[in-house]
């Protein structure tokens, strides 16, 4: 799967590298990497061999980074605040979003490409999202939006994100379609490493382990999390769920006996997800490295992104790229026989 080759892309806000990974699968080209978190840094240091990783994006100007044709970004939740009719460049300044702006406005890459968590798009009765598609739509590019849940695209766990898909305009892509989901028949089991070396590091200990009275062997076909049980009074991050549904959404913050990952019950015993459990829940190769501690590879995997959904975003974006170059060779055919 080679369809990018020839492109050259940047990785902002690049976590420990799921854009990367996804984009080099498609024969894309890493001109430029940052990512502010050192611990971050190590796990993509250790996994990409390149001149090197940038830190704060902020203080890096547009002008000194290489010139690409993707932009890709999972950027931090920052919403900026909306007051009154104050719109553009001087509103969006601080906010981590117009680091994109303002690179991708010097630059002007090809296609922008960007995820976040899915209340951006109704954060304050959508006016966040709305400002954001304002300020892209200003430094010329034509804006896509859709809120895919990965669970329904060949990837174990329930996450729904926000995703863009932005054309410069002089491109004349107006028209975009994200895939359709591929409803693969994966589930969390399939992915389970069953060790008994694992069922003990990550078994949960309590007196408060509640379990509902119920045949499991049913109810495989479910996409989704399924719920079996609890612990203590069941609330977030206490509750057990079944590895023949989905794992529940892996998150970078969060309390509980299951805090991060989520409680399941796996061979007889409750216990967590092991980091490299959450690699493949977020569709990792087994080859990534995980240098880290486990409270900071639970971390970096819940704030990362689904590389399944990114490869089948990156199909369609690549078939929208050739579809305008073949319409712009047939132009120029069209001048050429005109001209003769």
């Amino acid at each position: 799967m080679k369809t990018l080759r020839n492109k050259k892309f940047i990785d902002i806000f690049a976590g420990i590298g799921g854009f990367r990974i996804a984009l080099e699968e498609h024969g894309a080209k890493c001109v430029f990497s940052s990512e502010i978190d050192k611990y971050a840094q190590q796990t993509y240091s250790e996994n990409f061999s390149d001149e090197g990783l940038y830190g704060n994006i902020k203080k890096i100007k547009a002008k000194d980074i290489p010139d690409h044709n993707v932009l890709c970004a999972g950027f931090p939740c920052q919403p900026f605040s909306i007051s009154g009719r104050q719109t553009g460049f001087e509103h969006a300044k601080g906010t981590l979003f117009f680091d994109i702006i303002r690179i991708a406005n010097e630059k002007k890459p090809e296609v922008l490409f960007l995820e976040n968590v899915s209340n951006l798009r109704s954060h304050k009765d959508k006016t966040t999202i709305n400002e954001m598609e304002n300020l892209l739509d200003q430094i010329g590019y034509h804006v896509n939006i859709e809120i895919i849940n990965a669970s329904k695209f060949g990837v174990p766990q329930t996450r729904k994100r926000v995703y863009f898909v932005c054309f410069r305009k002089d491109l004349d892509i107006q028209e975009f379609y994200f895939p359709k989901p591929t409803n693969d028949n994966i589930y969390l089991e399939d992915i389970i490493i069953n060790t008994k070396e694992n069922n003990e590091k990550y078994r949960i200990e309590s007196d408060e382990i509640y379990l509902r009275d119920i045949v499991e062997t049913n109810i495989k076909n479910k996409l989704g999390s399924i719920r079996i049980g609890k612990i203590g009074n069941g609330g977030q991050g206490n509750r057990i769920y079944s590895p023949k549904g989905h794992a529940i959404t892996l998150t970078a913050h969060g309390g509980g006996k299951g805090a991060k990952t989520g409680a399941y019950l796996i061979n007889g015993i409750v216990r967590k997800l092991s980091p490299r459990e959450c690699a493949r829940v977020q569709t990792f190769p087994d080859t990534f490295k995980i240098p880290v501690s486990d409270s900071q590879a639970w971390k970096q995997f819940g704030n990362s992104v689904s590389i399944n959904v990114l490869k089948l975003i990156l199909e369609k974006i690549e078939k929208s790229l050739q579809g305008a170059q073949k319409k712009r060779e047939s132009q120029l055919d069209f001048f050429d026989d005109c001209a003769s």
